[in-house]
């Protein structure tokens, strides 16, 4: 069995190298064909350090840059061939392929880049720390109580952006010797200026359930997904009602630990074709497209798990119900929002129209609601958040002269002792 094991790993890792191979053959001659980028142009750089499979946690960022690019140029500095191909398709920012720290010195020296943000916590973001004389800004990927928005690593940034007051708050919890008020800016979800998408069906009297369950996780503590536990229960009763829809957006890292999560996914997926095929006017949706936002506005109801669409979902001031994760070792924080939350067990699951029902007729649930959007992002009237994002950037852009001034002056005086001395 061991040899076994062993021949199948080395099948996927040829697999894989193989796959990179031509990712970077396809990179290579997509740029060939365009402009070389103009020197000392950029002043902001996205380090993305991802291949394809985590290109949600960039997409989520593409509109609010476009928008910050009109005023400070911004690149993507991609240093995975299969991140960087699938950003090149999307044409939303410019990007430089930077697969070597060689380079990336050479390519961060022909610019002017002063801030670089940072979507997520890639270890390989360390290779970018070494470069002083500009601010290391981490962005995130989205807002939530998972134990990844507290880690310790916000450290290893000179900023933190965070949505809200409910993001110091879990941050002041658990991070030792944190300064909040300098190393942390509240700028809302910018993202939410810029819902996009057009609505896959036609509406009508049906409620519009959206079920957006998370991955499987990697290890015990990170287990929200819900897809094995409640996923398929939940679909099929909304599937068999003539009076809802079930818009199905899962994670795009479903089964990718492990290969359960991944079938029953499918049989969901293969359930929503089935339902259509039997009845073409219940327009159900699969959607795996990028565009985020018109699933949150549309939906009457969102189910989600422990993730960042719970805070999608919240920014949308939209009624929702989370997930009770069934792994008792998932870690649950319960001083923010997850505290209040409508939950649904898994037992519950079956029953997901009369929890509808329920969620969508309580007046005090919204009353809630309407609390723990201002508590989490603050004002979210349309363009404020992308407002507090460009401030945050200006303000950081001030800073950067301020600090390359007096850097100046320094480094002069230190030429003219040198000069002395001699």
């Amino acid at each position: 069995m061991g040899f076994l094991s062993d021949g199948r790993k080395a099948v996927a890792l040829l697999r894989k190298a193989l796959r990179n191979r031509r990712a970077v053959i396809d990179v290579r001659s997509r740029l060939a064909q365009q402009p070389r980028h103009p020197a000392q142009h950029f002043r902001i750089a996205v380090y993305f350090a991802d291949g394809d499979v985590n290109m949600y946690q960039i997409r989520q960022w593409y509109k609010p840059l476009a928008e910050i690019a009109k005023t400070w140029p911004v690149v993507v500095l991609s240093r995975n061939a299969t991140g960087a191909r699938a950003i090149l398709a999307d044409d939303a920012l410019p990007v430089a392929f930077v697969p070597t720290v060689r380079d990336l010195e050479r390519y961060v020296a022909d610019q002017d880049i002063r801030v670089v943000l940072y979507v997520n916590q890639n270890t390989r973001n360390f290779q970018m720390f070494r470069y002083g004389r500009r601010w290391h800004v981490f962005i995130n990927h989205g807002e939530s109580d998972k134990m990844y928005m507290t880690t310790n690593q916000f450290k290893a940034y000179d900023i933190a952006f965070v949505a809200g007051e409910a993001a110091r708050q879990r941050l002041a919890r658990v991070l030792w010797d944190y300064d909040l008020d300098t190393r942390t800016m509240q700028i809302g979800r910018p993202q939410a200026d810029h819902y996009s998408g057009t609505l896959p069906y036609t509406p009508d009297e049906r409620t519009v359930v959206l079920y957006a369950p998370t991955w499987e996780g990697d290890r015990p503590s990170a287990h929200y997904g819900s897809i094995a536990t409640h996923g398929e229960a939940l679909a099929a009763a909304v599937l068999a009602s003539p009076a809802h829809r079930l818009i199905y957006r899962p994670h795009p890292r479903s089964g990718v630990v492990d290969s359960a999560y991944g079938a029953a996914n499918q049989r969901i997926i293969a359930a929503i074709a089935a339902a259509n095929a039997a009845d073409p006017r219940a327009q159900h949706v699969f959607d795996d497209q990028p565009d985020l936002g018109w699933q949150l506005a549309a939906a009457d109801v969102a189910v989600v798990d422990i993730s960042a669409m719970v805070y999608d979902r919240l920014a949308a001031d939209r009624p929702l119900m989370v997930t009770r994760p069934v792994d008792p070792a998932a870690i649950v924080d319960t001083h923010g929002y997850l505290s209040d939350a409508e939950w649904l067990d898994a037992d519950d699951a079956p029953r997901i129209l009369e929890e509808t029902a329920r969620v969508l007729s309580d007046p005090d649930a919204v009353s809630r609601l309407e609390g723990w959007v201002r508590h989490y992002f603050g004002d979210t009237a349309p363009g404020a958040a992308s407002a507090r994002f460009a401030a945050a950037i200006g303000e950081l852009m001030t800073r950067w002269e301020t600090w390359h001034l007096a850097s100046s002056d320094e480094d002069d005086d230190a030429d003219e002792a040198e000069l002395d001395d001699e």
